[in-house]
């Protein structure tokens, strides 16, 4: 199995070199997991050879554009596809009950003379709440993030904890720098995806890389970071992480 990441970027990454951070998840028989997808994801699948039509597996971890933009491509594109049957979209069950009307609805509501909803385009496996799905024989945990909170809510956002081959793996998608919900998976986890903010002007809702550099030896030589945005990036390996996940990457798992 391997872990290839179609981009490594962050969300507003613009341009060729790179774009946002969607991964896809392979088996041995070439059963493919999308982890998140985004709004250039028809870019990003076409510069390594695939379409909509590969994607038949979906996790979403939350509902910004670069994780979620790119559903109503495929939505709309296998739909209309003989070739395709509905591809399974997993996520958990408080951003599947607004995923439709805040996201897709307005470009996909009206089809054919028709009233569509999210059942039209996708087979749904809502998560409970600390719950998991199963792929493949793989069981995916959900780990409950702080991405962005608004001071009235919090938005849902879940990274992915699992294990392949005896490898334990944590993704965190985005997510600020929480040690104190964090530490747990990185200390469990063999192989960690880091958000990871570069830029000059720090926001508050991702780990910044001068935040990350002060975690502990043990847990940075186990961690790539990802999420970045365009420029020179940091000496990560100097830091002592595993390095930056450059568009394209694979990871044998």
């Amino acid at each position: 199995m391997k872990l290839l990441f179609l981009g490594s970027g962050s969300a507003f990454t613009v341009g060729s070199n790179n774009f946002q951070s969607n991964m896809l998840l392979i088996t041995e028989e070439d059963k493919k997991l999308l982890i998140d997808c985004g709004s250039d994801i028809r870019f990003s699948l076409h510069e390594v050879g695939l379409s909509y039509a590969n994607i038949t597996d979906i996790y979403i971890s939350h509902l910004h554009s670069d994780h979620v933009g790119g559903l109503e491509y495929i939505g709309l594109a296998s739909k209309f596809d003989p070739r395709c049957q509905k591809p399974n979209l997993y996520l958990s069950k408080d951003i599947a009950s607004e995923i439709w009307d805040r996201t897709l609805a307005g470009g996909m509501r009206f089809v054919e003379g028709d009233l569509k909803t999210l059942n039209s385009f996708f087979e749904i496996y809502p998560i409970k709440p600390n719950g998991y799905f199963i792929w493949e024989n793989l069981q995916f945990n959900l780990v409950k993030v702080l991405h962005v909170n608004s001071n009235y809510c919090l938005m849902p956002t879940y990274g992915l904890f699992f294990e392949v081959n005896q490898t334990r793996i944590f993704i965190t998608s985005d997510t600020q720098f929480c040690l104190d919900i964090l530490k747990p998976y990185y200390q469990e986890a063999d192989l960690i995806f880091q958000d990871c903010e570069t830029s000059k002007f720090p926001t508050p809702v991702h780990a910044h890389y001068e935040e990350l550099v002060t975690l502990p030896k043990d847990i940075k030589q186990k961690m790539w970071l990802y999420g970045y945005q365009p420029g020179q990036l940091p000496a990560a390996e100097t830091d002592g992480f595993c390095g930056f996940v450059k568009r394209g990457q694979i990871f044998e798992l």
